[in-house]
């Protein structure tokens, strides 16, 4: 039951309205250890209890303080079981938080304001507007990363493990990525419709005819797929949390993952598609967790094996990605 700052700062879900189902959100305040990226990266937050009591040594403030000193809105009193299962039912949809009005008609009009999130290039606006570096600038093992919103314990993962890594912004060209001379690249996780992101699927195709090893999370995922002409979609409700189910197909054993996407690929383009394997599949409804391309050495996944917060099952696949740089 931990893990909410690591939720709020994620950017993966910049723009979005939280509901956190767990009864008691905030019982162990808030650090400056527990956070994704630089900023809380949700519009609201939604609950049943959000607590300003805490208790923990390392905590700095409580989430009420965290949230003001971040400018988030947030609502609790809600009985959010219920409200899960009416949006497990009828869908992901925009919603509304004010302390200013409760007049419906006028917070109706408000809502008709908001966007769909298809068709919403949401990566551009959190990606890295300078690249930087992380690790050991002596290392052979130097993977340019593509970041979408990448989250920090991904890179921790990486540097962990020995490599030297450059973060780039969205839009960087391959051209440009070539100079830092990486044995791979990496293609982060991100918010809102991959569908609009060409320019990254143009660069993705370029990185694949280099045939460097390439490895995608989630907006990741998604990409690579498009590249190889698989389309994705806007699921009825995205995969949240840290309890999904996923069956790795190579070792035939389950893992528990973090997953959050709201967006995912085509299954049946996937099964027709001759140059990919399906790796990974979710046992809950089916879809596709995981690929690998079979002519090129690029794999991917649709969940988030850092797991902060979460198991740590699928951190093998960090594994894999060095195995596959040092093999090529």
């Amino acid at each position: 039951m931990t893990g909410y700052q690591e939720v709020f700062t994620d950017p993966s879900y910049y723009g979005q309205v939280i509901i956190m189902n767990n009864v008691h959100i905030g019982n162990y305040g808030t650090s400056d250890t527990d956070i994704e990226s630089d900023s809380v990266k949700v519009k609201g937050v939604i609950g049943r209890n959000l607590e300003q009591q805490y208790s923990r040594f390392m905590a700095n403030s409580s989430l009420q303080a965290y949230f003001i000193m971040q400018n988030i809105v947030a609502i609790d009193g809600i009985d959010t079981r219920a409200l899960v299962i009416h949006i497990r039912n009828q869908g992901a949809m925009n919603c509304v938080i004010s302390s200013e009005s409760n007049d419906i008609k006028e917070l109706k009009k408000i809502l008709a304001e908001v966007p769909s999130m298809s068709g919403l290039d949401l990566a551009s606006a959190v990606s890295v507007k300078d690249s930087y570096k992380l690790g050991n600038d002596k290392s052979k093992t130097r993977v340019a990363v593509l970041d979408f919103g990448i989250k920090r314990n991904i890179l921790n993962c990486m540097v962990e493990r020995g490599a030297y890594v450059k973060v780039f912004n969205a839009g960087t060209s391959f051209e440009k990525l070539e100079e830092f001379e990486p044995k791979g690249y990496f293609i982060s996780n991100g918010p809102g419709d991959p569908e609009p992101l060409h320019f990254a699927v143009e660069t993705i195709k370029k990185i694949l005819k280099s045939k460097k090893p390439l490895f995608g999370i989630c907006l990741g995922q998604q990409l690579l797929a498009l590249a190889n002409d698989v389309p994705t979609f806007k699921m009825h409700h995205g995969h949240r949390g840290l309890n999904h189910p996923v069956k790795n197909l190579k070792t035939g054993k389950c893992e528990i993952t973090t997953q959050n996407h709201g967006f995912g690929v085509n299954a049946d383009a996937v099964r027709a598609a001759k140059n990919i394997e399906i790796t990974h599949v979710n046992l809950d409804d089916d879809s596709i967790e995981g690929i690998r391309l079979k002519d090129r050495p690029a794999f991917s996944v649709q969940y988030h094996p850092e797991s902060t917060p979460g198991p740590h099952d699928s951190r093998y696949l960090f594994d894999d990605f060095f195995d596959l740089m040092d093999k090529n």
